[in-house]
């Protein structure tokens, strides 16, 4: 009663309006989205079909012979609808590692979707790879503010707000990626980290023109010159910090302080989640406690993000769960 079928663009339409209705799922599960770094992965994604009825999908592509939640996306899983419970989650997902062992792959690895993106609960994934004896191959903590909670802003974080509203800074959201693009983000990175931004100008743009709605850019000015600025992506719950740059004078002009507490208490005031993304370094092992800090100024607490190693071969673990 159940099939697989491989995502091509027949299925895009499909895929889309799935993961509108889904309960894990965001706009960077959109073909769109997807798409526009498809020459970096060999995608695999998947769409899980009972009887005629789409029921469920997973993003992913595979590599060296192994299957990973799209490494393209910041997180991942299988998208499932609200109503879908738990018994034929089960069977989807015994279904799904079947259909791995079929085709002689070993591990499947999953980045769980933190839990403030969902729309209902969504521990199922959790649960079945526990039973299944997965390893955490990585646990990430993000710095997410509880907005419907009453936060407390640190005097640190206040005077450096303070001190921008003295030096007249103006925060404008812009159209415009080129400014903040080319004048702070990749040459601070490029001075600081010796890195290029995850997306270059050319790609964020092009995601931009897709979902404007998502994708907001709010910078900072003094004296009409651009001194900081911020990328946010924008879900049902949550206002995500994508990139965050500055020039030297951050400092003394509070300009990082200025565009977070106007963003936080104003702009952004209305999402139930303002999530700053990790401050990890050397791949989860090291903590920045500077930026950590920083992010916890602003009433900001840790949530775990977890990164799932799946041996298929322990499918048969999931036979005989429901007594």
């Amino acid at each position: 009663m159940f099939s697989i079928k491989t995502y091509n663009d027949s299925y895009k339409v499909d895929w889309n309006n799935f993961v509108d209705i889904s309960k894990n799922s965001t706009f960077l599960f959109k073909r769109e989205f997807m798409d526009y770094h498809a020459e970096k992965f060999e995608d695999y994604s998947l769409l899980i079909f009972y009887n005629s009825d789409l029921i469920a999908l997973f993003p992913c592509n595979i590599r060296d012979g192994e299957v990973y939640s799209h490494e393209g996306l910041s997180y991942g899983g299988v998208i499932v609808k609200s109503d879908l419970k738990f018994l034929k989650y089960l069977e989807l997902f015994t279904y799904l590692l079947k259909y791995f062992n079929e085709k002689s792959i070993k591990k499947l690895y999953i980045k769980q979707i933190p839990s403030i993106y969902n729309s209902n609960f969504n521990g199922e994934l959790d649960y079945l790879s526990f039973v299944t004896g997965a390893k955490i191959y990585r646990r990430d903590i993000i710095s997410v503010i509880d907005m419907q909670n009453e936060n407390k802003i640190s005097k640190d974080r206040l005077q450096g707000y303070k001190r921008g509203k003295k030096n007249k800074l103006e925060i404008k959201e812009t159209d415009d990626l080129d400014e903040f693009w080319n004048s702070i983000l990749t040459p601070t990175l490029l001075n600081r980290h010796y890195v290029n931004p995850v997306h270059s100008l050319h790609d964020i743009k092009k995601l931009k023109r897709f979902f404007n709605n998502n994708i907001k850019q709010f910078n900072v000015y003094h004296e009409d010159q651009i001194v900081a600025g911020t990328t946010v992506f924008l879900t049902k719950n949550v206002a995500h910090v994508q990139y965050i740059g500055s020039n030297s004078e951050k400092n003394s002009l509070g300009s990082l302080d200025f565009l977070f507490y106007n963003l936080i208490t104003e702009h952004l005031s209305n999402y139930k989640y303002f999530d700053f993304g990790n401050s990890h370094e050397q791949q989860g092992m090291k903590i920045n406690k500077g930026l950590n800090y920083w992010k916890e100024g602003y009433g900001a607490r840790s949530l775990t993000h977890d990164f799932y190693e799946i041996n298929i071969s322990n499918f048969h673990k999931l036979n005989n769960l429901m007594i």
